[in-house]
């Protein structure tokens, strides 16, 4: 079933085995325009950008997943079940919910907390908690070390809801559920990678603070956050 309803990409072949997923498109086209050679665009429904080319003569995909749980769910599910990508690696931002983590500190998400329904109503699991590929993760964690940059590896929430009546619940949340930030897709992804028997991880770079009101410019999380691109690139 190719094209898909929110991929429109006719010839399956040109999308890589292995994605790398901003939330932002235009992080996508970034990653494409800076990394990768012989970079071909790749037809995506709402101008969510993806891009395939080489890095190391690697073959890989650069795609925009959108914000939110709903909205990677369907691109993410799309690409592993109708065109046989295998891996995917989310490259996303993050907000800090202990001062331990400061703005630019890339972390790997060793496993998604998430009040979410998400993998409930999908028919996967009822489980709050849901982890990363290890394998990925470790082939993650040895790009990282060869490149000589530090990974907080830790649990994350993904959260369905930006704008808290409560600004305070993430120290709540932090206390009792052991995550140290929060964004709002890993969750999702966990979730179709468990169920179609893929691989999935995350790569998140902190973008603000909860803590210290600490925070970057749009600008800046789409085009600063580098060691983090760096570091899925060289995983490949």
């Amino acid at each position: 079933m190719y094209p898909t309803p929110h991929i429109d990409q006719e010839n399956k072949d040109l999308i890589a085995k292995t994605v790398l997923m901003p939330g932002d498109p235009l992080r996508a086209k970034y990653i494409a325009d800076t990394f990768l050679t012989d970079v071909v665009q790749i037809n995506t429904v709402r101008n969510m950008f993806g891009y395939t080319g080489y890095f190391n003569k690697k073959k890989v995909t650069v795609m925009g997943s959108g914000m939110g749980m709903p909205s990677i769910g369907i691109y993410s599910y799309e690409l592993f079940r109708f065109y046989d990508v295998e891996k995917i690696i989310r490259i996303g931002s993050c907000g800090a919910y202990t001062d331990d983590l400061k703005l630019y500190d890339v972390i790997l998400v060793e496993k998604a907390y998430s009040e979410s329904s998400y993998a409930k109503t999908m028919g996967v699991t009822s489980r709050k908690y849901l982890s990363a590929s290890k394998s990925l993760n470790q082939r993650i964690t040895r790009a990282a070390e060869k490149l000589g940059t530090p990974l907080h590896v830790t649990t994350i929430h993904s959260s369905d809801v930006f704008y808290r009546l409560n600004p305070n619940e993430f120290k709540d949340i932090h206390k009792t559920y052991g995550a140290d930030a929060v964004e709002m897709e890993s969750f999702a992804l966990f979730a179709n990678a468990k169920a179609l028997n893929k691989k999935a991880a995350c790569l998140l770079t902190v973008s603000d603070s909860l803590v210290t009101h600490e925070a970057t410019t749009s600008q800046e999380r789409q085009e600063a956050f580098t060691k983090m691109m760096e570091v899925a690139l060289h995983s490949l």
